[in-house]
């Protein structure tokens, strides 16, 4: 399995209008044993129309920042759960968002994973927690047979 982390590219895309945010997630993608491509958008708008032109060669996976201008995360997930084309690409909700409670985070992530969310991760302090989080976002999407590795990589 290591090997295998190391050695496929997966293809990501970030969403997310925080520049820091995208700066940082680069950063840790390039010091975990995972081989990755990376690109990024910076709201909802540019990331439906980004996903609506690559329809034929979309990514593996999309790590999804919920609050966005212009259209918010939760707005893109319906839509791209909506869409044919894209409805069967893993997308992984990212946030900052600091939570009321316990209950309220977990509510949460219930929802969003009826929306169709793979999955729902709290953007966290320390660089270290950042980089041990995406790692582990992206060993449990290939363990789980989520992750569909495209032909075109």
């Amino acid at each position: 399995m290591k090997d295998m982390l190391q050695n496929i590219p997966i293809n990501i895309l970030l969403a997310d209008d925080d520049m820091d945010d995208r700066f940082f997630f680069d950063k840790a993608l390039q010091e975990i044993p995972v081989a990755t491509i990376f690109k990024t958008v910076s709201n909802g708008e540019q990331l439906m129309e980004y996903l609506f032109e690559k329809v034929t060669d979309l990514p593996d996976v999309l790590f999804l920042d919920l609050s966005m201008p212009r259209k918010t995360g939760y707005e893109c997930l319906v839509e791209i759960k909506e869409n044919e084309s894209l409805k069967t690409l893993p997308v992984i909700m990212f946030t900052t968002s600091f939570t009321h409670s316990i209950d309220f985070e977990d509510n949460l992530k219930k929802t969003l994973s009826q929306m169709g969310a793979q999955d729902y991760i709290r953007k966290i302090g320390g660089f270290e927690e950042l980089k041990s989080v995406i790692h582990q976002t992206l060993t449990k999407l290939i363990e789980q047979g989520t992750y569909k590795k495209n032909d075109n990589t």
